[in-house]
C-alpha cells in the first residue's frame, strides 16, 4: 500500500492543475481517504487564491502560466522509496509570490505613467491659459492699446460698445451692451475702419437676452492702423461690406 508521505510532493502540483495521469488518479483516491491531505490541499488552494487576489490588475500572458505549468509538470519526481514529508512546494509558492509582486509593480508603474502624462497635459493647458490671460492684460494696460467707445443716438436705453485694439499684433476685444434684439437670420457685425481703404470685417456676434455681447480676437492682419470702429446689422453669416445704417460707431480716444 502506498504510504501517506509519498503524496506530500504531489499536493502543490495537484493544486496547480499540473498533476496528470496515474499519479493524479492515485492522489485523488488517497484524498478520499485521508483527512490530513485534504486539509493540506485546502490550505494550499487558499494560499493560491490569496495570491491571485493580491495580484489584481492586468492579466499576464497565458503563455507565462503555460510555461510555469510545464516546468512544474516536468519536474522529476520519484516514488522509488518511501520519503518523509517534503517541502518541495516552497519554491513553487515563492515563484507565485514573485509573479504576484511583479504584476503589482507593473500595475503601479503604469498608474504613475498615466498620472505623469495627465499632469503634463494639465501643465501645458495651464501654461496656455496663463499666456492668454497675460495677453489680455497687456491689451487692457498697454500704452499702445487703442480704446474706442461706440454709442448710438436717440435710443433708450442706448446701445454702447467698447473696442480695445492693438495694431502691432492685431489683438482686438469688443464688448457691447444694451443691444436690441435682432431680426430673424440676422447678426451684428463689427467693422474696423482703417486709416486708408474700405472697412474690414472684424467679427459677427449676437447679443444675449440682456443685450450683451463680446468679440474676442477675431482674425485680423497685424500692423493695421485703425481710424474707427463701427457696428452694422448683416445677414447671419456676415457680409464683406457694411450695410447701412450703422448701429454704432466710434473713433480712437
Amino acid at each position: 500500500m502506498t504510504s501517506h508521505d509519498q503524496f506530500a510532493e504531489d499536493l502543490p502540483h495537484y493544486a496547480l492543475g499540473a498533476l496528470e495521469g496515474a499519479e493524479r488518479i492515485a492522489l485523488e483516491s488517497h484524498l478520499r481517504e485521508c483527512n490530513a491531505c485534504r486539509r493540506e490541499l485546502q490550505q494550499l488552494e487558499g494560499d493560491m487564491a490569496l495570491l491571485s487576489l493580491s495580484a489584481a490588475g492586468p492579466a499576464p500572458p497565458a503563455r507565462a502560466r503555460q510555461r510555469l505549468m510545464s516546468a512544474i509538470s516536468q519536474e522529476p519526481r520519484s516514488r522509488a522509496v518511501p520519503r518523509r514529508r517534503s517541502w518541495a512546494w516552497i519554491p513553487i509558492l515563492a515563484a507565485l509570490i514573485f509573479a504576484a509582486l511583479s504584476l503589482f509593480l507593473w500595475r503601479d508603474r503604469e498608474t504613475w505613467k498615466q498620472r505623469y502624462a495627465e499632469l503634463q497635459r494639465n501643465t501645458q493647458q495651464n501654461a496656455a491659459e496663463v499666456e492668454h490671460a497675460r495677453e489680455v492684460m497687456a491689451l487692457f494696460s498697454g500704452p499702445d492699446a487703442m480704446h474706442v467707445t461706440l454709442t448710438a443716438a436717440n435710443v433708450k436705453p442706448e446701445p454702447h460698445g467698447k473696442a480695445l485694439y492693438r495694431a502691432r499684433d492685431g489683438m482686438l476685444m469688443f464688448i457691447a451692451g444694451n443691444l436690441a434684439p435682432l431680426p430673424p437670420q440676422k447678426s451684428y457685425e463689427l467693422w474696423l475702419v482703417p486709416m486708408n481703404g474700405a472697412p474690414m470685417p472684424a467679427g459677427i456676434f449676437k447679443p444675449d437676452a440682456r443685450g450683451n455681447a463680446m468679440v474676442m480676437n477675431p482674425p485680423m492682419p497685424k500692423g493695421m492702423e485703425a481710424k474707427a470702429f463701427a457696428v452694422t446689422i448683416e445677414p447671419e453669416a456676415g457680409s464683406p461690406t457694411p450695410t447701412m445704417p450703422m448701429v454704432m460707431s466710434g473713433a480712437g480716444e
